[in-house]
């Protein structure tokens, strides 16, 4: 990208974003302009940009595993375009000590390898607590993700039933990528099968599910049939993952989807949500964030729902995800949950003038994340029964163990101040 391209956030602070509504005859963001479009045509255009961006993502990815960030050999496998080196505020995400420069024009990527580095925990202190016992991990809108082939390619891999679920031209894409590189196709057992669409794999332990979201909002004009995910085990202790996904959603379907999985787990099912999604969109720096991005075509339609740090966490409560949690944005996961001796690493990789911006950015994006028990089932007798593993109470729930040691979780309910109409936290916020 020509650097005429980039924005200078410092000049442009104060400046008034263009930003107008997007299809359906939607109102922009910070205006109430109409725009008048053809709704299936404004539709069809609005899902391209949306499937677009996750060829962003893996771009960014790759490059932040070419320049060191990450160890990832099989990001390059999905790269649908050339090599191209992403700036320094895009591959690492926080920083210190301020100076000026420019700002990317792709912040909705922004810092690959904090972002990647922090789910990544979420995700393997799950998977690694109570070994014996089996989970179950639904990734939404996985696109080229490539989670799952990194664990699987670990000494001791976990014993996981893997999800992914994404538009039919994403999964197709990947699927395609699978069965023409052995060094993927070998971490899929056997039997493996493809449907004759080319848009759903199913093995074992693997599945891609070709799924329009949307379609799991019973107010949809078409939602799904039962049986569409019938691969999903009610069971197994199970973590949600959203990585800027559902922020593309209008926020009463991205509710639904959640609650749909939700509503598909058994009541004592163990089950989690992680979350990655931008916040503050109403400060100088997030209009003119959120205007970069209008530029593109690109909306995130939760956003003025779900704005801070305490929505976030009050919407996993609303979830069910009730027993502990927390929400932080990138600055503060890069401060507290990346070592020092792996700071000074990732400092020598490239030079970073955009810090102060970076740490800008840093605020606007957050991961949250937020946990159940699951409730014991009970007999004809109300006696308790099918505990995990048969053990008692400390040790069923062990599972969180590992979350619950993560700097910024909280556990108990949050609490709503009635007296001023927000959501002041208590034990959990």
């Amino acid at each position: 990208m020509a650097a005429a391209h980039i924005p200078n956030l410092l000049t442009s602070r104060n400046a008034r974003p263009l930003v107008r509504g997007r299809g359906r005859g939607d109102r922009g963001l910070f205006n109430n302009e109409e725009v008048e479009e053809d709704p299936e045509a404004a539709k069809g255009r609005n899902d391209k940009i949306v499937q677009g961006t996750d060829n962003d993502a893996n771009v960014s990815r790759v490059s932040a595993v070419e320049v060191g960030y990450l160890h990832d050999p099989y990001a390059r496998l999905f790269a649908t375009v050339g090599s191209q080196r992403r700036f320094p505020i895009i591959n690492r995400g926080s920083d210190s000590n301020p100076t000026p420069s420019p700002l990317p024009n792709d912040p909705f990527i922004s810092g690959t390898y904090v972002r990647t580095r922090a789910i990544d925990k979420l995700v393997e202190e799950f998977l690694y607590s109570q070994r014996s016992t089996r989970k179950q991990v639904i990734s939404l809108g996985a696109g080229s993700d490539t989670r799952y082939f990194r664990l699987m390619s670990r000494e001791q891999p976990p014993d996981v039933l893997y999800h992914e679920l994404d538009f039919p031209v994403n999964t197709a894409l990947k699927i395609a990528t699978i069965q023409k590189a052995p060094s993927l196709r070998s971490h899929i057992d056997d039997p493996l099968f493809v449907l004759s669409t080319d848009t759903e794999l199913h093995a074992p332990d693997y599945h891609i599910h070709a799924i329009d979201l949307r379609t799991l909002d019973r107010a949809y004009s078409q939602p799904i049939g039962p049986g569409k995910l019938g691969h999903i085990d009610p069971a197994l202790p199970t973590l949600l993952i959203s990585e800027c996904c559902l922020t593309y959603l209008a926020p009463d379907t991205a509710d639904a989807v959640i609650k749909h999985f939700v509503g598909i787990l058994s009541p004592a099912t163990p089950a989690a949500l992680i979350l990655y999604e931008p916040i503050h969109p109403f400060d100088s720096f997030g209009k003119v964030m959120i205007a970069n991005l209008a530029a593109r075509g690109i909306v995130m339609q939760t956003i003025q729902k779900y704005h801070s740090l305490d929505a976030q966490k009050e919407r996993l409560w609303n979830y069910g995800f009730i027993d502990g949690g927390g929400a932080e944005d990138v600055d503060f996961l890069y401060q507290e949950w990346v070592d020092e001796r792996e700071k000074k690493r990732i400092s020598r990789l490239e030079m970073l003038d955009e810090v102060e911006e970076l740490n800008l950015l840093a605020k606007h994006y957050c991961v949250a994340w937020g946990f159940r028990k699951g409730k014991p089932a009970q007999d004809a007798e109300g006696k308790v029964e099918g505990k995990l593993e048969g053990k008692g109470e400390d040790e069923e729930t062990s599972i969180w163990d590992r979350w619950r040691a993560l700097p910024g979780t909280i556990e108990a309910p949050p609490v709503r101040d009635e007296s001023q109409s927000s959501f002041t936290g208590g034990n959990w916020g």
